[in-house]
């Protein structure tokens, strides 16, 4: 068997075989299986060495696929109406066929219905939804080619299945819909404003402690350590001190072509770490639209660290 292939059919029968596979999504790469097999489950979060706690993202190919394992409150169900599929996934209150192990625990169930075409039309083949958290060792800079997966995980996956390139590059955004206040967990692409553009419903900041994906403080990390920078001048200044101490640094700046950012920023990460480079200096974009979600994944990788 081929580790890399662009036969859904043949990832569509490892998974229904229990099997767990590299998926592309237009965000990031995913570590798939599927959602009803707590076998196959329970090696994702062994092959990521990802804390139990710590809960999953359940990926349908249509609204249609997601009744059985949560229920969508009005809130939530316009959203899905407006921006599914697409990079938006959505929080809301569990049913009671949904394994623990998905929700770590929790009443709650987080839900996305990808854009990438392959990603659908795979989970449509397989009939059920699948958990996909992004294919890489917990904490690290997510992928966005199946070779990134190759390179991370090696043979502990059954297949990857290739879409090419991530689109977008940075994960979805996720909406808390479980009161009737809806709260930003995670920025993404779709972002808070182009929300309130299309459906008139206000998402505010996200307040407690950490109930999803990629809400905690250290994430997103390369080897190398992350510097953060407000311009390119600062940047350079730093880079020559970097390089007057003996080490190699690498800057990471883009100005505000932000969907060129979102694209390449994890491709660039790795890059760095490929070339044994000691600080990656990276230039922050503008706070606004995908810049926001940027920003957001940079902080996490640097520990919040501004120069």
């Amino acid at each position: 068997m081929k580790q890399i292939t662009t036969d859904v059919t043949l990832a569509a029968s490892v998974l229904r075989d229990g099997g767990v596979i590299g998926l592309p999504t237009e965000t990031v790469y995913g570590l798939a299986a599927r959602v009803d097999h707590e076998t196959a489950i329970a090696r994702v979060f062994a092959i990521k060495q990802r804390p139990l706690s710590h809960p999953l993202i359940v990926h349908a190919s249509g609204v249609e696929q997601c009744d059985a394992w949560g229920v969508l409150s009005p809130i939530a169900q316009v959203l899905a109406d407006a921006f599914w599929p697409g990079p938006l996934t959505i929080l809301v209150h569990r049913t009671s066929q949904i394994s623990d192990l998905i929700t770590g625990g929790r009443n709650t169930v987080a839900l996305r219905v990808p854009e990438h075409v392959l990603a659908r039309q795979l989970i449509q083949e397989l009939g059920v939804p699948v958990v996909a958290p992004s294919a890489n060792r917990f904490g690290r800079v997510s992928p966005t080619t199946a070779l990134h997966v190759l390179r991370d995980l090696g043979d502990a996956v059954d297949l990857i299945l290739d879409g090419g390139a991530c689109t977008i590059g940075v994960e979805s955004t996720i909406i808390d819909c479980t009161s009737d206040t809806p709260q930003l967990l995670r920025p993404g692409a779709l972002t808070t404003t182009h929300i309130t553009q299309v459906t008139g419903i206000v998402v505010s900041p996200a307040t407690g402690p950490s109930r999803s994906a990629g809400m905690l403080e250290h994430h997103y990390a390369p080897q190398c350590r992350v510097e953060l920078f407000e311009n390119h001048e600062t940047a350079q200044a730093s880079l020559l001190q970097v390089r007057q101490s003996g080490q190699r640094g690498s800057i990471i700046d883009y100005g505000a072509d932000t969907v060129a950012y979102a694209h390449r920023l994890y491709h660039d990460l790795r890059e760095c770490d490929n070339a044994a480079i000691d600080v990656a200096l990276c230039v922050l974009p503008p706070p606004e639209g995908l810049g926001i979600a940027i920003r957001d994944r940079l902080l996490k990788a640097s520990s919040g660290e501004k120069q």
